[in-house]
């Protein structure tokens, strides 16, 4: 067990977390027990959380606010004021509990020094690796409250209960862990922990959330370089690929789950994760690349049944829902400009291809939601708020360590990119994390009730004598 000191929880290993950070670390794994946090209950008990880290952290090192709170201070008023011009004051407070979210846990997060940011990164990293075996898990055996039936397929969503933002999650974090691996090259803890967030991105079968980590590992080769994120991120992805492929028969439902076969490409592709990530970088790439072309190969041999029916269900862009709701929200759009329909308000009704009447809350896509309902003038704030967040993390790229600032930037990109297809930001395990990763890879915070250094007096200068002083007295 660590000790306690002060306002922080000591680890065995000597590296300290604030009470602050693990407040915020409890928030985001009680969201991700709270269906994500979408409804109410757990919406309550995350926001006290994050409040109460937020004020540990400011009464133990009171600082600057900077550019994000204030940004997000902007968006939130225009919330609130449309809103109350609506006669419907309630109906802004999601969005206002969702933008404090954000900044406060950026603010958390940003106390923390260098290695107690690898440590809050490592935890949720944890985190995310116990939603990417549950969501497995559920794919394997059915379990009905940790999967999603659509299209005829068991799809993995794990306690968030949706599996494109379980996917988000893991995603990102899977981005994050990369980065995490690129620091620490040998530890096998984070080249399995790789292995299964990639597992749970592919059990949730999200399309977004695959183009999400695509973009999220250009990102981070970007940032960290292409060697280390092709070196790290080889070795799981082929065990991940090799588990994936033999849990595509467990996911039609008019098939019964084949739960040995499942297991055994688990154990196998995790074999194979770990054996890779020791071998040496010239056998390593080769096993990777024979090892990538023979699985891929061999999947479409052995399943080619049951890759019809996967390319049936999900490997296509075509979307009727989506689609519909997207012609819905441009009529709001073109009704209301500029303010939008108000907080809340953004219903839409549209015809399905069966010529039924259909109706959604959300429009799959975060961007033109905020468009819907907060208008031109919303979204122009909600851009700010993004230009916010990419100036406070570019700030951060001198001081912190290079991968993990390249990992917690990568995986931010995960998020935003995946936002443009699914409605992310209703659900604070979401908001929260992309919070945590904005603090992970903003600058140090710098407390501005601190004295300045005294400056040298002439005294104290002219006691210091100079070399030429010496030769010629």
């Amino acid at each position: 067990m660590g000790g306690v000191a002060h306002d922080r929880v000591v680890a065995p290993d000597g590296v300290s977390l604030p009470h602050g950070v693990l407040l915020l670390l409890a928030a985001i794994a009680a969201a991700v027990v709270a269906q994500g946090g979408y409804y109410l209950p757990g919406r309550l008990f995350t926001a006290a959380l994050v409040g109460s880290a937020l004020v540990l952290a400011l009464r133990s090192r009171p600082v600057s606010l900077g550019i994000l709170p204030l940004a997000c201070a902007g968006f939130a008023a225009w919330a609130v004021l449309r809103a109350i011009l609506n006669g419907t004051f309630s109906n802004a407070l999601p969005t206002v509990a969702a933008v404090g979210c954000l900044a406060a846990a950026a603010l958390v997060a940003q106390r923390a020094d260098a290695g107690q940011r690898e440590l809050c990164a490592s935890v949720v990293v944890g985190v995310g690796v116990l939603v990417a075996l549950t969501g497995w898990a559920a794919v394997v055996w059915r379990i009905p409250s940790w999967s999603m039936v659509a299209d005829g397929l068991t799809r993995a969503a794990s306690t968030l209960t949706y599996p494109n933002a379980a996917a988000a999650l893991l995603a990102a974090l899977a981005v994050l862990a990369i980065a995490l691996n690129i620091t620490r090259p040998h530890s096998l803890p984070l080249a399995g922990a790789v292995y299964a967030l990639l597992i749970g991105v592919g059990a949730t079968l999200s399309r977004a959330g695959l183009l999400a980590l695509l973009a999220g590992l250009v990102a981070l080769a970007v940032f960290a370089g292409v060697r280390p994120t092709l070196r790290h991120a080889g070795p799981a992805g082929l065990g991940a690929l090799i588990a994936f492929g033999t849990l595509m028969p467990s996911f039609p439902v008019a098939e019964p789950a084949n739960t040995g076969l499942a297991v055994l490409g688990l154990v196998v592709g995790l074999a194979v994760t770990l054996g890779l990530s020791r071998a040496g970088a010239v056998f390593r790439l080769f096993a990777v690349v024979v090892g990538f072309a023979a699985t891929v190969v061999g999947g479409l041999v052995v399943y080619r049944r049951d890759l019809t029916t996967l390319l049936e269900g999900r490997i296509s862009t075509s979307s009727p829902d989506r689609s519909g709701a997207t012609r819905a929200a441009l009529d709001h759009v073109a009704a209301q400009p500029w303010a939008g329909t108000g907080p809340g308000r953004g219903w839409f009704v549209f015809t399905g291809p069966t010529g039924e009447a259909r109706v959604m809350r959300y429009v799959h896509n975060e961007y033109l939601q905020v468009l819907v309902e907060l208008g031109a003038i919303g979204l122009g704030l909600l851009l700010l708020v993004l230009v916010a967040l990419a100036v406070t993390v570019w700030r951060g790229r001198a001081d912190a360590s290079r991968p993990l600032w390249a990992g917690a930037a990568a995986a931010l990109v995960v998020l935003l990119v995946h936002s443009g297809f699914d409605f992310l930001w209703h659900l604070p395990v979401i908001v929260l994390t992309a919070g945590l990763l904005a603090g992970l890879a903003a600058p140090p915070a710098r407390d501005h009730t601190a004295p300045p250094p005294a400056a040298e007096t002439p005294v104290e200068a002219a006691a210091v004598p100079t070399t030429d002083a010496k030769e010629n007295p």
